[in-house]
C-alpha cells in the first residue's frame, strides 16, 4: 500500500500563503492520480484539489470552487512528492488537510468524492488566524 506523509503545515495570517508537501512511498508505479482533501474541525472531509496525469509528466488539475484562483496542485514526478500552493488564505481555510491517492484511473467528475481514494495520509494542519 502507499504511504502517504504530508508536511508544511502551520498558523498563518490571513492573506498569506502556505506550500504542503506529500512524499509518497511503497508501490507509487500504478498512481495516476492523487489529490487534496480538508477536513474543518466538526464538519465532514471536503475535496480541495486533484491532479491526473498519464506517465511521468503533465496532467490535469481539478479545483473545488472556495480555492479555484487561489490554490495551485502539482507534483514532483522525480521526487514522487505532490504538493499544495495556497495563496490568499482565508479563516475558512482554516482546517486538518489531507494528502490522498485515488483508486486506478478515476474520471475527473469523481474526483471530488473520498469514496474514489484508497490511500490516505494522516494530515497537517493549517491555521489561518490574526
Amino acid at each position: 500500500q502507499v504511504h502517504l506523509v504530508e508536511s508544511g503545515g502551520g498558523l498563518v495570517q490571513p492573506g498569506g500563503s502556505l506550500r504542503l508537501a506529500c512524499a509518497a512511498s511503497g508501490p507509487t508505479v500504478s498512481t495516476n492520480a492523487m489529490g487534496w482533501f480538508r477536513q474543518p474541525e466538526g464538519k465532514e472531509r471536503e475535496f480541495v484539489a486533484g491532479l491526473r496525469w498519464n506517465g511521468g509528466s503533465g496532467g490535469n488539475s481539478y479545483y473545488s470552487v472556495p480555492v479555484k484562483g487561489r490554490f495551485t496542485i502539482s507534483r514532483d514526478h522525480a521526487k514522487n512528492t505532490l504538493y499544495l500552493q495556497m495563496n490568499s488564505l482565508k479563516p475558512e481555510d482554516t482546517a486538518l488537510y489531507y494528502c490522498a491517492r485515488y483508486r486506478g484511473r478515476p474520471i475527473m467528475s469523481t474526483m471530488w468524492d473520498p469514496e474514489s481514494v484508497d490511500s490516505w495520509g494522516q494530515g497537517t494542519q493549517v491555521t489561518v488566524s490574526s
